[in-house]
């Protein structure tokens, strides 16, 4: 997102909406040198929301409820002094924290990405303010951590489970890749299919090469690529990638095109890479362009 000013970023923090209920902006009435500057911090956030399209990303007003955003602002606005409707807006607040961010949280904390299951916002609301006001609550909090670590323990074996089901996918599908004609396997269990044969010199370990080179998994998804990164090839030492890279490049001369296919082992392992997920296989076309000497 784009960087916003000093001004519209306050005004994220300080506004509050409310809902229902249909009202205009309030009037202006420029007779001294601070209103009219008071009116044109106005005109500028005006431009800041307009353009970054503030009211939507940010607050998630729809464009058809202007009106309930302009009324919740004002009434905010007006409750600075009265400390009983300061802290009704300040409950709107806190609400919406609860909606987008307290509760998305503990759902992806203890349900990952089971979809099906959330957290009852009412019942922690309730627990939550039963334990403000200091009545009896029905569960104590060392109970409350109890459950939680039971809920987080559980979570954690789904997703070993499904981690362990991405290994074995790995393994089997090397298992029948290294049947397939022109794979090559090392005694390290990397496989390699030659597809255009150079004949420059093959890099040490120790050797700063230029690479070409597609990434992708098992399942076809693509996650790198040197184009990604600028027209030029990549230029790296040959020891400081994965693995199973270093032992590629090692073997292959200067002009050589080779898919090579990873086993986790010699890949990231049990490390989460974002799309490369833990025990991945990975599969790369590479080139090896040149070394650079």
């Amino acid at each position: 997102m784009k960087k916003m000013t000093f001004v519209a970023g306050m005004a994220i923090a300080a506004v509050t909406l409310a809902s229902c209920g249909k009202a205009g902006a309030p009037k202006a009435s420029l007779k001294s040198d601070i209103d009219s500057l008071s009116y044109s911090i106005g005109v500028g956030l005006s431009e800041e929301f307009k353009m970054y399209n503030i009211l939507q990303q940010e607050f998630g007003v729809d464009s058809a409820y202007v009106a309930d955003f302009i009324r919740g602002a004002k009434e905010a606005l007006g409750a600075a002094n009265d400390k009983k409707q300061a802290a009704y807006y300040a409950g709107l607040q806190f609400g919406k924290v609860l909606t987008d961010r307290v509760i998305p949280s503990a759902n992806q904390q203890f349900f990952g990405e089971d979809s099906t299951k959330t957290i009852n916002g009412q019942n922690m609301l309730a627990a939550f303010f039963t334990g403000i006001k200091g009545d009896s609550l029905l569960i104590k909090a060392d109970q409350g951590q109890k459950i939680q670590e039971q809920f987080r323990q559980k979570q954690e074996e789904i997703r070993e489970a499904k981690l362990q089901e991405n290994k074995v996918a790995g393994e089997k599908w090397l298992e029948e890749n290294k049947t397939k004609e022109g794979v090559q396997t090392t005694e390290s269990g990397l496989q390699y299919k030659v597809l255009t044969k150079g004949t420059g010199k093959v890099p040490t370990a120790e050797s700063k090469v230029k690479v070409e080179y597609e990434g992708r998994l098992i399942d076809g998804t693509v996650f790198d690529s040197s184009a990604q990164h600028g027209s030029e090839p990549a230029q790296f030492a040959a020891n400081q990638v994965i693995k199973g890279w270093t032992e590629a490049l090692t073997m292959m001369p200067v002009g050589s095109e080779w898919e090579v296919y990873i086993p986790q082992e010699l890949a990231y392992g049990q490390r989460d890479m974002g799309t490369i997920k833990p025990y991945s296989t990975l599969i790369f076309k590479m080139k090896l362009v040149d070394i650079v000497e």
